[in-house]
């Protein structure tokens, strides 16, 4: 099994950036009331360190879809496994994604949400691949942009392994 380096991203840049995010997605909703839907289970420490820096009236939800077999390259098939708890008409919701790489999954996603009437449909997410897009898809909050490498830690996994790391890292050989 490969282990993962040194940290790519410090557990320090990650704090920082997810506070600047907070206020930028709090910026945009005014003083309305938001519902974040986090994507399990990768974006589960990105969404608790996001709502920890946000002001005002914040409500959660969870949703979970899979495009990867255990490996580390997508299936290309997206599955939804957990749906929302709670309806979405007439609320702003902002979709809280650990990843988007080939897109695929994240226009999945946003085509079933928007199909329930929220007021108003955005995305956040922690990392984001643009070298791997096959699909073009919007994304109006991004944590960081980096190159086509396979990235563990602070929620994002191999084979459910190295979740629990504060850090973001590259797996050794990859």
């Amino acid at each position: 099994m490969p282990a993962p380096v040194a940290p790519f991203i410090t557990e320090d840049a990650l704090q920082s950036r997810i506070a600047e995010l907070a206020k930028e997605i709090r910026a945009d909703a005014g003083a309305e009331h938001l519902h974040l839907i986090c994507v399990l289970k990768g974006a589960v420490l990105f969404l608790a360190d996001l709502i920890r820096e946000m002001t005002g009236t914040v409500t959660i939800d969870f949703m979970a879809l899979s495009s990867y077999s255990g490996g580390t390259t997508s299936s290309g098939e997206v599955r939804l496994i957990k749906d929302l708890d709670y309806g979405l008409q007439d609320r702003h919701v902002v979709i809280v994604e650990d990843i988007v790489d080939t897109g695929l999954t994240l226009t999945y996603l946003q085509d079933i949400l928007r199909a329930r009437s929220p007021k108003s449909l955005r995305t956040a997410c922690l990392l984001s691949k643009p070298s791997r897009r096959q699909v073009d898809v919007t994304v109006e909050y991004i944590g960081f942009t980096i190159e086509d490498r396979f990235v563990v830690g602070y929620g994002l996994d191999y084979a459910e392994k190295y979740r629990n790391l504060s850090y973001i890292a590259v797996l050794d050989g990859q």
